[in-house]
């Protein structure tokens, strides 16, 4: 394993340009994309889509994702360099979901997601081998860590400002009106407010699309045209394959986080109204968020004075009390404060040390493929969870959802535990 980490070339502190960069463009971009995150289950019930629907929005754009991470970090390891694609990525998404202004039925909020997510799959696994190649081995638990903090301080900011133009629209109808009243039939369609958060969300969107192309620093290597696809799949280690089958066996289990959100609000609707019932699953949403970006770097900082497998199977262990959680709801706004803190745990715990510990098993020549075969694979295992919970909550009940997502996760962190690390931890500096 010491052959996958003596390829990192950077020296010195490990809060440089690049890692700083890194998270501010993530805060934006996320910013935009939590704006609309926070309140797409409750614009789709007022334009009559499904839970099903959004089963199945959600599942397919993530899917897409993960292909395309694939694609995109073999090309990369290929040409040897990634910043470009970076920024194409995030001009996708930020495009794309402002285009579900415009949406008065399911298929084109379907479409503005793939197009979104596309951005996302391209920039991802380029944008994490850039961040693990910008410090010292022993510093990627602190950069991830970092990074993820400002992804989700964005995500916090995001909901709010949902919530703050939810509560304008409320009250001031005709401000909100517009924003959006220069475009015809928009200021009357079903939803409207709604379509104001989606128009702004470009604001953001397009800053971090300016703070990638201008801040980020990138040493280019030399090209290796003679990467064969396959031939690179089939070098990945034995041991990285194993890491990788925990991971899809959890991701199964890992929906999407607007099944939570709607789950929030339609068990709160009775008591508090629709609009009233959304604004509070909105601010729930930014608790799992605030809870994420505040847990992420002493998560990642942590991470070297364990076993990466054991560690991160803690992790999953507490997305399967999250689920059950979920399962299991008390009508009240307590209980649900409780779930959105532990969801908030837990994803910040499984999106930092999974992108950590791929640098454990690979070179940095390969380390965009790689990163493109962890997407793929939790892609497949988003597909798969948030569209059979979506299933089984309309066909039976939301609990039937939950209670399936915290038997297989509870596999997968099970089948975590039992895999050995992948090299010795670091010793803390």
């Amino acid at each position: 394993m010491e052959s996958a980490r003596s390829n990192a070339p950077v020296p010195g502190k490990w809060l440089n340009r690049n890692v700083f960069a890194f998270g501010l463009t993530s805060f934006l971009g996320d910013f935009g994309h939590e704006m609309v995150t926070a309140v797409l289950p409750q614009f789709m019930q007022t334009i009559g889509a499904s839970v099903a629907a959004l089963g199945f929005i959600e599942g397919v754009s993530d899917a897409t994702s993960s292909f395309v991470k694939l694609g995109a970090g073999f090309h990369s390891d290929r040409v040897g360099h990634r910043k470009g694609w970076v920024v194409i990525g995030y001009a996708l998404t930020a495009i794309g979901i402002a285009v579900i202004t415009f949406a008065f039925a399911w298929p084109l909020i379907l479409l503005a997601r793939v197009v979104g997510w596309l951005g996302r799959g391209i920039r991802g696994p380029l944008r994490d081998a850039m961040l693990a190649d910008s410090v010292k081995p022993e510093d990627r638990g602190k950069a991830f860590g970092f990074h993820r903090a400002g992804d989700t301080t964005g995500a916090v900011v995001g909901p709010l400002a949902a919530f703050g133009l939810l509560s304008l629209a409320a009250a001031h109808p005709a401000v909100a009106n517009a924003v959006i009243g220069w475009i015809p039939g928009l200021s009357l369609a079903a939803g409207w407010p709604f379509r104001v958060i989606f128009l702004l969300s470009l604001v953001p969107g397009l800053l971090s699309v300016a703070t990638m192309a201008f801040m980020v620093r990138e040493k280019r290597r030399a090209p290796n045209h003679e990467m064969r696809f396959w031939g690179t799949l089939r070098a990945m280690p034995q041991a990285y394959r194993s890491f990788l089958l925990a991971v899809g066996l959890f991701g199964i289990a890992d929906f999407a986080p607007t099944l939570m959100i709607l789950r929030a609000t339609t068990v709160l609707e009775p008591k508090l109204g629709l609009l009233e019932a959304a604004q509070v699953a909105a601010l729930l949403y930014t608790l799992r968020n605030a809870v994420y970006a505040l847990a992420s770097f002493p998560i990642g900082a942590l991470s070297d004075r364990f076993s990466r497998t054991h560690y991160l199977a803690v992790g999953y262990g507490v997305a399967v009390v999250t689920f059950l959680g979920f399962a299991l709801v008390v009508p009240a706004v307590w209980w649900f404060a409780i779930f959105f803190s532990l969801a908030g745990v837990f994803i910040a715990w499984e999106d930092t040390m999974e992108g950590v510990a791929v640098r454990d098993y690979v070179p940095t020549e390969i380390a965009g493929t790689a990163y493109g075969v962890l997407g793929v694979v939790n892609g497949v295992g988003d597909f798969g969870s948030s569209l059979v919970v979506g299933l089984l909550w309309a066909g039976i009940s939301p609990a039937a959802g939950f209670l399936y997502a915290a038997i297989i996760g509870l596999s997968g962190a099970i089948l975590m535990a039992r895999i050995p690390d992948p090299c010795r931890h670091f010793s803390p500096n």
